[in-house]
């Protein structure tokens, strides 16, 4: 757990590890406890950690970096059932015979009961079934336990996960953006509300430094195109704009929100809503292309489980979906986006002059840059 690493008055750790992580000089490591010279070139030295922020810099570059990716909600199931249920049968002294946890009720305890990367909570919630297991067979009252869905709250209590499922009904300036975090992904609202005012720009939620300049950068890129959607040029001059990201109390940042943002800026300013079956990820730039992220396993996952059935994706991460869970892939239509004129078309609810107008007008600038 090289991300936990401190230092006070017994010693810097990591001053140590500089020595034994150079190649150029572990040759000759000295070891100060016992006196003695030691050759580290030949040792390989394999190190864990959950976050690289925590790591020192000087560490980190003396370092191979191998991501692994948090578990899909699909290999937790067959984790469960290969491994995790028949070990914690044997702790507690229990066959399959006396408990059966069916497929519903463990995908119930994954989504509701749990809420990470990896399967130790998990592994916890299945003991704990064992343990109520244990004692009903005991006291006699119970020969056979199958633990159905129903039965969860009896023997685990309330569910721990509340998430709040995403609105799948179309709103004016609200977007499901996704965002990565250490857990896995989660479904990220962008809220936008634009007010009478003087064009000021609030920002709320807890954001980051990359986080803030993402809403600069959608705006700018939506003054650029204020003649195409028909918008006045001082439009933003005699308006203030809201910007929300719920779950306050969370941290946020990252430039994967990018289009996002855009989009429900636009649909604010406009009045149009935007698709609420439709998720979204991809960082923007001042001339509205749309830039690769990072996180899409995940991100993907969580579209799935809020009951998304369309996400955009940055073109340039069209690769990236082949490392996707199959069944992830298969219950998703991706629609891959390299400009925000594209992710506009697909996620806003135009009326269709608008779009047809639109169409028109992108298809005369292509003509014209072919002709150039």
């Amino acid at each position: 757990e090289i991300d936990e690493l401190g230092s006070d008055i017994h010693g810097d750790p990591a001053s140590a590890l500089l020595e034994v992580f150079d190649r150029e000089q572990n040759n000759a490591f000295r070891d100060h406890f016992l006196e003695i010279p030691l050759d580290l070139s030949k040792v390989m030295f394999i190190v864990t950690a959950n976050t690289k922020d925590t790591i020192p810099k000087p560490l980190l570059d003396r370092m191979e970096i191998i991501e692994l990716s948090s578990y899909t909600d699909e290999e937790k199931m067959e984790i469960a059932k290969r491994h995790l249920i028949p070990k914690q049968l044997r702790e507690h002294g229990l066959t399959r015979s006396q408990l059966n946890i069916r497929d519903d009720a463990l995908r119930a305890v994954i989504e509701g009961y749990t809420k990470e990367s990896g399967v130790r909570t998990l592994e916890r919630q299945i003991a704990k079934l064992c343990r109520k297991a244990a004692v009903l067979l005991v006291e006699g009252t119970r020969k056979r336990i199958i633990v159905k869905v129903s039965d969860l709250e009896t023997y685990l209590g309330a569910p721990r996960v509340k998430d709040e499922p995403p609105t799948l009904i179309g709103e004016v300036g609200l977007v499901n953006g996704l965002a990565w975090t250490s857990v896995g992904g989660e479904v990220l609202p962008v809220e936008a509300a634009v007010l009478p005012g003087t064009g000021k720009m609030e920002r709320t939620g807890n954001l980051g430094d990359v986080m803030k300049e993402s809403c600069m950068a959608a705006m700018t890129c939506i003054r650029r195109r204020s003649d195409e959607y028909h918008l006045s040029t001082d439009f933003y001059k005699k308006k203030d704009v809201h910007l929300h990201f719920p779950e306050g109390a969370v941290p946020k940042d990252g430039p994967s929100a990018g289009i996002a943002i855009a989009t429900a800026l636009l649909s604010a300013y406009t009045g149009y809503p935007v698709r609420g079956d439709i998720a979204m990820t991809g960082e923007i730039t001042l001339r509205g292309k749309v830039l690769p992220i990072g996180g899409l396993k995940e991100k993907t996952m969580a579209a799935k489980r809020g009951g998304i059935r369309t996400v955009l994706i940055p073109a340039k991460n069209v690769p990236d979906l082949q490392e996707i869970d199959p069944v992830v892939r298969e219950s998703l239509r991706f629609i891959p986006v390299a400009t925000v004129e594209e992710v506009f078309r697909e996620a806003i609810l135009w009326p269709d002059a608008a779009v047809k107008r639109r169409a028109e007008q992108h298809e005369s600038r292509e003509h014209g840059a072919l002709r150039i």
